[in-house]
């Protein structure tokens, strides 16, 4: 399992020369050539259209798919050394909708990893209470309720809490808030920056909302093809003159956004 990030310098998550071809057919790429590091303690959005390559890219990172060329390193070892369980025991993971098993209460589904790594059942509800408590979720209300019983908006926060559980180094986010009302959106946005900027993991976002991206990134890389075609501070994006960032900045002015 990852070890802690203070038993550790330099870049967490390392992106050497990859490329990630569909069975490995040339011609193929999803992923072309992207090199790129990612600090402890970034949050690091990947920004794109349908297709750009940025949920491929995230999930490289946690060896759901190994590169057909070049090299990424967590913790400064490839993933493909990685015994691929104890890799992603050390990360969350949310996705859109959750990804809550419905047959177990929302207890049980935070504790998913700390009871698969053993811990003490005294020990495993209380991280349980504390992490609903974290998402604003009373566990006293919430704890045996299954996930049928919830809103969109409570599954996603469930799902922040179970990724958090085993206090993983690394937290990837899969277009996390993409299938919620607008309100309810904007209100778990909020949230989340406040919980990064508290927490201080090292977070990879993929989003093709920019109004999220300037939110929550503390870096923006924008991929296009499955290239990196900018990649920036926030404030700085919508200066890089690139076509690609231009479409994007268009959709702030427009409704819908690109893809």
């Amino acid at each position: 399992m990852i070890t802690k990030t203070e038993d550790f310098s330099g870049n967490l998550i390392e992106f050497c020369d990859v490329s990630y071809r569909i069975n490995d057919i040339p011609g193929r790429e999803v992923i072309s050539g992207v090199s790129l590091g990612v600090p402890i303690g970034e949050t690091l959005v990947l920004l794109g259209r349908s297709g750009s390559g940025k949920t491929t890219l995230l999930r490289l990172v946690n060896a759901m798919l190994l590169p057909s060329q070049g090299r990424v390193m967590v913790q400064g070892r490839p993933t493909a050394e990685w015994d691929p369980i104890r890799l992603r025991r050390g990360i969350g993971y949310v996705i859109q909708e959750a990804g809550l098993f419905p047959h177990f209460t929302v207890a049980e589904n935070v504790a998913l990893v700390p009871t698969l790594e053993k811990w003490e059942r005294e020990q495993t509800t209380a991280r349980v209470n504390d992490m609903l408590r974290l998402v604003g979720l009373d566990p006293s209300e919430f704890a045996n309720r299954r996930p049928r019983e919830l809103s969109g908006g409570q599954r996603q926060r469930v799902g922040v809490a179970r990724a958090l559980a085993a206090d993983p180094p690394i937290l990837l986010m899969d277009e996390p808030f993409g299938a919620l009302d607008p309100v309810t959106r904007a209100e778990l946005q909020r949230e989340f920056h406040t919980l990064a900027q508290r927490l201080r993991k090292t977070i990879v976002f993929v989003t093709h909302d920019l109004r999220e991206a300037l939110m929550l990134a503390s870096r923006i890389i924008l991929l296009e093809a499955g290239r990196i075609v900018a990649a920036t501070a926030p404030r700085e994006f919508l200066r890089v003159d690139h076509p690609e960032v231009k479409a994007f900045a268009a959709s702030l002015e427009t409704p819908g956004a690109p893809g």
